[in-house]
């Protein structure tokens, strides 16, 4: 996730870590307690916030300090797990739960179920603990979540006459697909598809239509089965692309970011992206842009979707989980929740942040993210040891190949199954 502007971030990241290290949080000879925080925050209004939420923790716990420390995303989990090895990692983590499997299943990780304040228990929905659940521990909690959804050229839509979708009234996948047909003229296609990592944006909204993928057995072991429900997706986008030619190809091979100039010069009249790339949208956009922001298509199982948290997890390692737990939940508590959500443009996972009213407007689509949180649900692969292995060697390429058209539906089936079939048997013998 905005990598491109990440990468900025990881230089200042390592030096940040050499002058400062990142052992577990140690006491003082006077008994003061200090908790090391490694946030991957990195734009200016979700950094000051949890920067601003680190200062009045410690002006009201004397006895607890908290330091921050500033990660990255673009290299968090080598970092992370050289300073696993290192007996030297942060006591509070920052990362996201598609992070976390290989962690919890290492013992990298405390289980925190005896150490959650029954508030935040309650208060974070099961479906979003269940993206941090693994093996029946609970290795992090999720806190910050965000939908895909289409960001789309105000000024075409009505131009064309097409009917706008809600969250009350999706557009199917099938209806998308037409749409997108209509909206295509001369030099302007109906959607650009940022797919230079195809495949979590492919799953995680393939479980609209009913699909999953991973499918664990009686004795815990996952395998991979690809029925219709997986293939609709698939197959809206490479039939955009090579039938219809209302999706442009060029952009198969895009991040998110690289789409919003065609997006503001009226090259394609939408583009589907995470939720947090609004920012963007609203700080880059040329004067008079005219956007707005439309739910994803909806299957047969509704507007579905799978999603990956942020997350705040306790180092196994640290000597003051107790500390660290309480700071979490100091951190989450509903109003700060909603902090760490605006400065991030995300939704936050807590049933009390996610009402405040703020988070309802129709300004710049909160309305519209709101109202999809309670589809939200665990993203396929989320606790499948061999995961990364399989998207890296073997969906990623099936996936480009398919959507080029190089490769037909037959043989992705073929290798997202056998051959990942193959790679998930050696991680779970």
């Amino acid at each position: 996730m905005r990598a491109v502007l990440r990468t900025a971030a990881a230089a200042a990241t390592a030096l940040a870590l050499l002058l400062t290290g990142c052992g577990g949080g140690g006491g003082r000879a006077d008994g003061r307690i200090t908790i090391r925080f490694q946030s991957l925050a990195w734009q200016k209004e979700s950094v000051d916030a949890n920067k601003q939420l680190v200062k009045e923790w410690n002006a009201s716990h004397p006895d607890v300090r908290v330091q921050y420390v500033q990660g990255s995303w673009d290299s968090v989990h080598d970092q992370l797990l050289t300073s696993f090895e290192g007996d030297e990692a942060p006591d509070v983590i920052h990362d996201a739960s598609d992070d976390l499997a290989d962690f919890a299943y290492g013992g990298y990780l405390a289980d925190l179920r005896t150490l959650l304040p029954d508030r935040l228990t309650a208060d974070i929905p099961q479906q979003s603990w269940r993206t941090s659940t693994f093996d029946g521990g609970v290795y992090g909690v999720p806190f910050l979540q965000e939908p895909r959804v289409l960001i789309a050229n105000t000024r075409i839509l009505k131009a064309s006459g097409v009917r706008i979708p809600t969250p009350a009234r999706p557009w199917s996948w099938t209806e998308f697909r037409r749409i997108t047909k209509e909206l295509t003229g001369k030099g302007r296609y109906g959607v650009a598809w940022p797919l230079k990592e195809p495949v979590s944006a492919t799953l995680n909204l393939g479980l609209s239509a009913g699909g999953g993928l991973f499918h664990r057995g009686a004795d815990g072991k996952v395998t991979l089965a690809m029925d219709e429900g997986d293939l609709v997706v698939p197959r809206t986008i490479r039939d955009q692309v090579g039938t219809d030619h209302s999706a442009a190809r060029t952009a198969l091979g895009m991040g998110g970011g690289d789409t919003l100039p065609g997006l503001f010069g009226g090259r394609y009249a939408m583009v589907p992206l995470g939720f947090s790339f609004r920012q963007q949208v609203a700080e880059q956009a040329p004067k008079g842009f005219e956007w707005t922001v439309l739910p994803a298509p909806a299957g047969s199982a509704g507007l579905a979707q799978g999603v990956s948290p942020q997350t705040l997890s306790v180092a196994q390692d640290s000597p003051h989980k107790k500390e660290a737990v309480e700071f979490i939940d100091f951190l989450l508590r509903p109003a700060n929740m909603v902090r760490l959500a605006k400065g991030d443009w995300m939704l936050p996972t807590g049933r009390a942040a996610l009402a405040d009213p703020s988070l309802h407007t129709a300004d710049r689509g909160w309305a519209t993210g709101a109202a999809l949180a309670g589809a939200l649900r665990s993203a396929p692969a989320q606790s499948v040891r061999g995961y990364p292995e399989w998207k890296d060697k073997v969906a990623t390429p099936a996936f480009q190949e398919y959507y080029s058209g190089a490769i037909d539906a037959a043989e992705l089936r073929k290798r997202l199954v056998q051959d990942g079939n193959r790679v998930l048997a050696r991680y779970q013998r």
